[in-house]
């Protein structure tokens, strides 16, 4: 099986994903600058996949730093990207810093696997790319709009720097753009950290419902939608774990395009009001929220088509709506055990 560099691989996403490729008998080797993570997340996935991993803490920025790993590592044959700053109202606050951050990495990391001879990688992509969608659902051929915020335009800028970039020969690359990952590990081991105030909807409400917040705020109740509330595309968390895995396989089978873009979501769209009530559904829990103003850089509307994914990648999710709030609202109680 392939060695496998993950970056931001302590994080939400690529935490869950080291499980799957690891399951999948793939070795790993992770980086990560802890910056959006915390080193706990080692010994938890240590102690859930029952592996001693192979860790460095590592700045991707710092073009020596990312190289010394390939130097270390020259039995890599695969990337998945997901290391970047991720957070769509602090990019509205901090433009300057995401565009450094997720650009040089990326431009880095794509330097590094051309010398290095890895040619595989997949990306961490964004449904952000689509901007406001012309309809719903959205597929991979809708144009790539304007963003509503500078961590979406890093992410459109990302995919044309990977299309560029394969056009040399070097490197062959999947984009997965997807929705919204909600959830957590069955394990309860690991989930989503979230450090201060959340910053996505579902941690917000675990947290109102433990009680560490009083009060969820939905931002907007205006919107042309069924409630006045903004609608997202949500998706277990590892539903979207085990599409890295396969969008990875992929791609060193040779089987797809040098470059491809897919979507990763459920296919259904839910109000962020919707949520509140099917969270009280999972698990008899009402959550007191109140409509505040809406917030910049926010979608009214998105949700996936994911024929793409089914048919490129025999993917589709798993897990219903029930299981993501309810595997949520798992973690959230470990986490408050644990304190």
């Amino acid at each position: 099986m392939a060695s496998v560099l993950v970056t931001g691989g302590l994080g939400y996403i690529g935490s869950h994903t080291v499980t799957c490729l690891i399951e999948a008998g793939h070795d790993v080797v992770i980086i990560d600058n802890l910056s959006n993570s915390d080193i706990s997340m080692l010994g938890r996935l240590e102690n859930l996949t029952g592996e001693k991993l192979t860790f460095h803490q590592t700045e991707m920025c710092d073009k020596n730093a990312l190289d010394e790993v390939f130097l270390k590592h020259p039995e890599l044959s695969g990337v998945i990207h997901f290391a970047a700053l991720l957070l769509v109202n602090e990019s509205v606050e901090k433009p300057t810093e995401y565009y450094y951050n997720n650009l040089v990495s990326t431009l880095n990391l794509i330097d590094c696997c051309s010398r290095h001879k890895v040619k595989n990688i997949v990306f961490s992509s964004s449904c952000t790319v689509y901007g406001q969608p012309d309809s719903v659902p959205v597929n991979e051929l809708a144009p790539i709009k304007k963003a509503e915020s500078p961590y979406g335009s890093t992410k459109i800028m990302c995919e044309q720097i990977f299309q560029d970039a394969v056009a040399t020969g070097d490197i062959r690359v999947m984009c997965l753009r997807y929705f919204n990952p909600i959830g957590a590990h069955q394990s309860t081991l690991i989930g989503e950290f979230q450090h201060g105030e959340p910053h996505h909807l579902v941690p917000y409400i675990t947290e109102t419902a433990i009680g560490k917040r009083k009060m969820l705020r939905v931002f907007g109740g205006d919107y042309e939608t069924r409630d006045g509330s903004c609608v997202r595309d949500y998706i277990h968390v590892m539903d979207i774990a085990e599409a890295h895995v396969l969008a990875l396989d992929a791609l060193m089978s040779g089987k797809t395009a040098d470059f491809e873009a897919v979507n990763l979501g459920s296919g259904e769209g839910q109000t962020v009001l919707e949520m509140i009530y099917a969270f009280k559904e999972a698990t008899g829990i009402t959550i007191p929220f109140e409509i505040a103003e809406r917030r910049p850089g926010d979608v009214e509307k998105v949700y996936a088509d994911i024929t793409k994914a089914t048919s490129l990648l025999n993917w589709k999710p798993k897990r219903n709506l029930e299981e993501m709030l309810r595997s949520a609202w798992n973690w959230e109680q470990s986490l408050n055990h644990n304190v």
